[in-house]
């Protein structure tokens, strides 16, 4: 049976609106003091969520934990709220895996997000799913929301070829997400609408496989209408 709201907006030939898909999270997000809580949201990956822009150097300020910890700041003003970042630049989500339950679990976070794509071309599909899959079970085992990233680009991949591993890697991200049903930010898919529209790749890239402030700004977009009331 269909919700009420869903059939009446049928009936006056209007478009349904989309469920927040973080419902609980926001309605907890806006809870006042004295009721509230804190809440962490943990952004765990490799050196692009870790801030590394032209490497050495780290830009965390403008990368997009940072943009998401700004704009939830901006739209609940009331809620204790901590994005912390449990990134590794150059690891894959092999270690991110192993060390899972000790940066992340421990925290115990509302909402988890997971981003490994670029550096899991080094160790194929198969064993990046299954690395995946064990964080993502964790997750949900213990109650946290899940956030699926795929890649931000590289600039040495072959975007437009189906078969480069980086776009391989992505659709398995995707197909990751239908199959835990888990939340998804189609990072790489928002970059090449970007450049479809007329944006050269470089400039929003700090360096051939970083994002550079603009760039992150797209996945801090996504990410954000994920918090949508």
């Amino acid at each position: 049976m269909r919700p009420l709201l869903t059939l009446l907006c049928l009936t006056l030939g209007l478009a349904a609106a989309e469920p927040a898909p973080l419902g609980p999270i926001v309605q907890a997000l806006e809870v006042k003091w004295p009721k509230n809580r804190t809440m962490h949201i943990v952004c765990h990956g490799h050196s692009v969520p870790a801030g590394y822009f032209v490497t050495p150097i780290v830009q965390s300020n403008q990368a997009y934990p940072a943009g998401l910890q700004a704009g939830l700041r901006e739209r609940f003003p009331n809620a204790v709220l901590n994005v912390i970042v449990t990134a590794i630049g150059g690891e894959a989500s092999d270690r991110g895996a192993a060390r899972f339950e000790r940066d992340v679990l421990a925290l115990r976070p509302a909402v988890v997000t997971i981003d490994y794509s670029l550096n899991d071309r080094r160790m194929g599909l198969e064993k990046a799913k299954a690395n995946w899959s064990a964080m993502i079970v964790a997750a949900k085992a213990a109650g946290i929301k899940v956030i699926l990233l795929t890649p931000t680009p590289d600039q040495s991949a072959k975007l437009d070829d189906p078969q480069d591993p980086l776009n391989l890697h992505a659709e398995q991200v995707r197909a990751l997400a239908k199959e835990h049903d888990v939340l998804l930010v189609d990072s790489l898919a928002l970059f090449k609408a970007k450049v479809a529209a007329g944006t050269p790749l470089k400039d929003l890239m700090s360096q051939v496989n970083h994002p550079n402030a603009a760039g992150h700004a797209l996945v801090t977009a996504a990410l954000l209408d994920l918090f949508r009331k």
